[in-house]
């Protein structure tokens, strides 16, 4: 559990142009993760992951997550290799299904989203390796694809993902598993089960949760109120069920204990409300604080 590493996202509603300052001022702090997002109309991904990376030394960037039915797995490949060749081993690749309706808005939404995300990961992990790769599958056509400049470091390729069947996938294709802002450790628990179906190898698990840091429980339960609210409903679960690291430093502080326990072997904050570094430094201070 002590091993575990400790993130911050970038939150998709923030400015791009805020993100390098964000980016080195998180490096300062002790952060071992930065993620950035790409949902459809927002930023992109693997450009902000590279304004991250070069705007830090350290910091390992997470891309979370490149919806599959928007990239070739070839383009993807391409990106994904320069920044491992520009910044080793500082990149994580997350890629997932896509909203379903986000991708019939932009005409990409494919006929089996399961098929789509095994041939697309399984694709690019075998260009990152350097491989050529023919592939003449049900929703990925590639005929003799090879990288020109492979990373000699290959980052590590996950899959967010939510339900059973797709979590089963990524346990057998994917180098690890993004499990999505709500999910508590009961949770982490039953998703270990279904990756490991599939699992041949060390499977890691990243876990984003929202985050809350303040001395008064009211002020943090109203200001987390319409993010739990709406995240529940897509969950399909009660609001109060909503798994959040939240309340003072050091009850955020367990709270990323307790995922650790359960398995996640990072835990990646998504702070709402003023001032998230502030927040972000104060969960820190409590993480790091030593036992009484």
């Amino acid at each position: 559990m002590t091993n575990v590493r400790i993130g911050v996202m970038h939150d998709r509603d923030w400015d791009p142009e805020g993100l390098p300052d964000f980016a080195r001022r998180a490096e300062a702090l002790g952060v071992n993760d930065l993620w950035v997002v790409e949902d459809l109309g927002w930023n992109g991904g693997v450009s902000a992951a590279a304004v991250a990376l070069g705007a830090t030394h350290r910091l390992r960037v997470g891309i979370g997550i490149a919806p599959a039915p928007l990239r070739s797995p070839a383009l993807l490949a391409m990106e994904l290799a320069t920044l491992a060749r520009v910044f080793p081993g500082r990149l994580v690749a997350g890629i997932g299904h896509g909203v379903r309706e986000w991708m019939a808005q932009v005409g990409v939404a494919p006929r089996s989203p399961l098929a789509l995300l095994e041939e697309t990961i399984t694709s690019v992990r075998a260009l990152l390796r350097g491989e050529r790769v023919t592939v003449t599958g049900r929703e990925v056509q590639l005929d003799g694809v090879k990288l020109v400049h492979p990373p000699a470091e290959v980052p590590p390729v996950v899959a967010g993902v939510v339900r059973p069947r797709s979590l089963e996938l990524s346990g057998r294709v994917a180098d690890g598993t993004l499990v999505a802002e709500g999910h508590g450790p009961r949770d982490l628990e039953h998703i270990r089960e279904l990756t490991a179906k599939g699992a041949t190898g060390d499977h890691t698990l990243t876990v984003f949760a929202f985050a809350c840091v303040g001395d008064d429980p009211e002020e943090v339960a109203r200001t987390l109120h319409p993010h739990t609210e709406g995240h529940g409903a897509w969950l399909g679960r009660p609001q109060e069920e909503v798994f959040t690291v939240s309340g003072d430093a050091t009850r955020a502080a367990d709270g990323i204990r307790e995922l650790a326990a359960a398995g996640a072997d990072t835990v990646v904050l998504r702070f709402v409300g003023e001032d998230p570094l502030g927040q972000l430094e104060a969960v820190l201070g409590a993480w790091h604080a030593p036992s009484v």
